[in-house]
């Protein structure tokens, strides 16, 4: 998934200790292996193969690729496509412009725009399969597929080895089970995105937050700025300095959510966050001043 992994656990002995970080980081190389878009054989690169040249008959899906590409089809129906899985083809041409420095050549980014469109996912969930509709398109879950694998991990961590008491971090996702003994939860530092901005600190327990903006992954071609974060509706990097910080029940929907809040107006993020369960934001945008200008919603904690 392009990230490292970092797993904290509170065990009654040692030896349960190592059996359960042995037995979590396995899971996490598991789910690596089904929905990286790093590695050619893996499952989803095999499933975008089987459409590569033809909208042949639907493929059959494992139960956690099933399951990320549900969640990721329900955001986007909510978000009317400002998160989308099927972005990858314009990810790709992404990715060569931030090491060459220049902008994906026109055609080439036509083409790939082209085949970009979360509605051409036809998912089964009686028969848990997957048809594409469009040739050659190009999932990633680079947005979706750590959240869901520092759930996974919270979840065998309790349920195969009593261990209640855990956190999964997984670059800009974090994941938190029970508090750590004799804490109200897990502090979590939120990092600015200016030097003038106040600190955010977090304290979570059975929650989890993500984190996603510009600070580090960007690329500057021709005096523009351009984020990692892509708008899956032009396909184009944001250009608008932007901090989204997500709060919610479970990594699957905080991963996701930040990528739409980060592509949304405020307004509408704001909207999309408050109608879902649990779910609270913080949002920092720098006006033309470079000034940063906070916004959260209702449900976001008050330092």
């Amino acid at each position: 998934m392009g990230t490292t992994f970092r797993i904290v656990l509170y065990a009654p002995d040692k030896p349960t200790a190592t059996a359960a970080s042995e037995a979590a980081f396995k899971r996490v190389a598991q789910l690596d292996a089904i929905m990286s878009d790093y590695k050619k054989d893996s499952e989803l690169m095999l499933l975008c193969k089987s459409f590569a040249k033809e909208t042949g008959p639907a493929v059959q899906a494992s139960d956690d690729l099933f399951a990320v590409l549900a969640k990721g089809a329900e955001l986007s129906a909510k978000c009317d496509g400002a998160f989308d899985v099927t972005v990858g083809p314009v990810v790709q041409l992404w990715r060569l412009a931030r090491r060459t420095q220049e902008l994906p050549d026109a055609k080439e980014f036509a083409d790939a725009r082209a085949k970009v469109g979360w509605k051409n996912v036809e998912l089964d969930a009686k028969k848990k399969t997957v048809r594409l509709l469009t040739p050659g398109m190009q999932l990633d879950l680079g947005g979706i597929a750590k959240g869901y694998a520092a759930d996974e991990v919270l979840k065998l961590l309790r349920t195969k080895f009593g261990i209640k008491s855990a956190l999964v971090a997984a670059s800009g996702d974090i994941a938190c089970g029970d508090a750590p003994p004799n804490e109200t939860g897990w502090k979590v530092d939120i990092a600015p995105i200016a030097k003038s901005q106040k600190p955010c600190s977090l304290v979570l327990a059975n929650a989890a937050v993500s984190t996603s903006g510009d600070l580090e992954q960007f690329v500057e071609i021709k005096g523009v700025r351009y984020s990692h974060v892509l708008d899956p509706r032009t396909g184009l990097g944001l250009t608008g300095r932007r901090s989204v910080t997500v709060i919610a029940p479970n990594g699957t929907t905080a991963d996701s959510m930040t990528k739409a809040v980060s592509v949304l107006p405020v307004e509408k993020a704001l909207k999309l966050v408050e109608d879902t369960p649990g779910a609270a934001c913080y949002v920092v945008v720098l006006d033309k001043d470079e000034k940063p200008v906070a916004t959260a919603s209702k449900r976001f904690p008050k330092e």
